[in-house]
């Protein structure tokens, strides 16, 4: 055991050894079959959009780490299996980091091991771990804030908020969401205190340095308009009804049915325990963060990161049941256990066939496996579609996606088919580039006709997109367009064809 000083008194609290053996087991258990589901499926759409964007110092839609690492591990093979290698680490990382949360909140062997496994095969955990997304960063980032933050509190020992300060920062280069987390937490710490945290010099030092680090994130927003205030209500605006019906049911799966239990006696026991009164707060910030995102209607999983200190905590608690009961309790907890991780792979990783994923209700709990499927097929109708065109018809045509899943799909596929450029206006890809003056033609990917009958000359349907596996994702039966004559030039159409989303 590791002798900690927390000044409480004259108390002395004791935080157990980690449980290396266990834990890496577990990590390395789920690494490896990370790593053997990689090139299953195929790319999500995300990856294909990160990968064709140039490095910058931000976009209008999120920093640069994302896609940088994207960039970068497409540079070793341009296959899934690389782009895939830095979310199977982070995941990795991530049970870590959540056990080290149990261990600090006193969780001896038993509960890190418990732990390890119990959030290692969880089910959203997996669901981002199995592709590279900005929230696959963020599965280290809360915890990792979260982890330093209790450490700071419970050792009495402040330094690690500076710790908590650093990661944050270097957090604002995936996402700003993590300003969601600090909102919570002040708040919670206003609520039910400690409140000498809200003046001590080691907390004002924390945020600091979070934003001398983070600067550069905070420039780019200030110069360029706040662009992700405009993603933000973008995003509200097609995502809010869904997520206010959605956030409640999501949170009670995140981590599977079977372990709602124990993220929730987590959470009971945080904010009403005596012995972890002192950060009781973590617990208060949870209902302003869930009335946070239920007002902002952004995206459903954003409870997440904070809810992984409460399944640390809850199984701080099941190990302590289990040690003081009969036999059958561990055989209990394991089989629960068990029983997550079957559902949560087969929904979670592609188990399944991809030719018979359609037919079973995996899509319908899994988007990211929707939004892996059918690229190559979906690319090679587009340039079907163009090759209708005479040869001196396609000297003048350009292809415009609809959004940035269809155009990394072109730009990654398209080549194989003669397709070497595609333009979007959705997000970024609208301030990259716009169709050159003399491309009178365009074979348009997904918008609708209605739309593009307002800004070209004449507009006519030839196709729609099929993945031929019958999984309904956002791109199928989607239109594919012949259109001709921008009205006034691409100078006047583009800007018309603009959107956030």
């Amino acid at each position: 055991m590791t002798s900690v000083a927390f000044e409480r008194g004259t108390r002395t609290r004791t935080v157990p050894q980690l449980a290396w053996a266990p834990v890496l087991v577990a990590m390395a258990t789920v690494a490896a079959a990370l790593t053997s589901a990689s090139p299953a499926y195929g790319y999500h759409r995300d990856e294909m959009y990160f990968r064709m964007l140039p490095l910058d110092w931000g976009y209008v839609d999120q920093p640069p780490l994302t896609p940088l690492l994207a960039r970068m591990f497409s540079a070793i093979a341009d296959e899934t299996w690389a782009i895939h290698i830095p979310a199977t680490a982070l995941m990795a990382l991530s049970i870590l980091v959540v056990t080290l949360i149990t261990r600090e909140l006193g969780g001896g062997r038993d509960a890190q091991t418990l732990c390890a496994w119990a959030y290692g095969t969880s089910l959203i955990p997996l669901e981002f771990a199995r592709v590279l997304l900005t929230a696959t960063v963020d599965l280290v980032v809360w915890p990792a804030v979260l982890l330093f933050i209790i450490r700071a509190t419970l050792r009495n020992q402040p330094r690690w908020w500076l710790v908590a300060g650093l990661v944050t920062g270097l957090s604002m280069y995936n996402k700003l969401l993590v300003a969601l987390l600090l909102v919570g937490l002040a708040a919670g710490i206003a609520l039910v205190g400690p409140r000498r945290l809200l003046v001590s010099r080691w907390v004002w030092g924390s945020a600091a340095i979070a934003l001398l680090v983070g600067a550069p994130n905070v420039i780019y927003q200030a110069t360029h308009g706040w662009p992700q205030i405009t993603m933000g209500q973008a995003l509200a605006e097609h995502n809010a009804s869904q997520v206010r019906m959605l956030l409640i049911p999501v949170m009670l799966v995140t981590f599977g049915v079977a372990m709602a239990p124990v993220w929730l006696v987590g959470f009971r026991e945080i904010l009403l325990s005596r012995r972890w009164r002192p950060i009781r707060s973590v617990a208060a910030a949870m209902p302003v963060v869930v009335v946070l995102v239920f007002i902002g209607g952004s995206q459903v999983y954003y409870p997440l990161g904070l809810m992984t200190a409460f399944l640390a905590a809850g199984c701080v608690v099941v190990g302590r049941w289990v040690a003081e009961g009969p036999a059958r309790r561990a055989w209990t907890v394991i089989a629960a256990v068990g029983v997550n991780a079957g559902i949560s792979v087969i929904i979670a990783l592609p188990v399944v066939p991809l030719q018979f994923l359609g037919s079973t209700p995996v899509p319908t709990f899994n988007q990211i496996a929707q939004d892996q499927v059918g690229w190559p097929a979906y690319v090679e109708q587009v340039a079907g579609v163009r090759d209708r065109l005479s040869t001196a018809e396609r000297g003048r045509t350009v292809v415009i996606a609809d959004n940035y899943g269809e155009a990394g799909a072109i730009a990654r596929y398209g080549p194989d088919f003669g397709m070497h450029d595609v333009y979007s206006a959705q997000n970024e890809l609208y301030y990259q580039s716009r169709p050159p003056e003399y491309a009178d033609i365009a074979v348009v990917v997904g918008t609708s006709p209605d739309e593009l009958r307002t800004v070209f000359g004449s507009c006519a349907v030839v196709d729609w997109l099929d993945n031929g596996l019958g999984v309904d994702n956002q791109e199928q039966g989607a239109p594919i367009s012949i259109c001709r004559d921008p009205a006034g030039g691409w100078s006047s159409v583009w800007p018309k064809l603009q959107h956030y989303d």
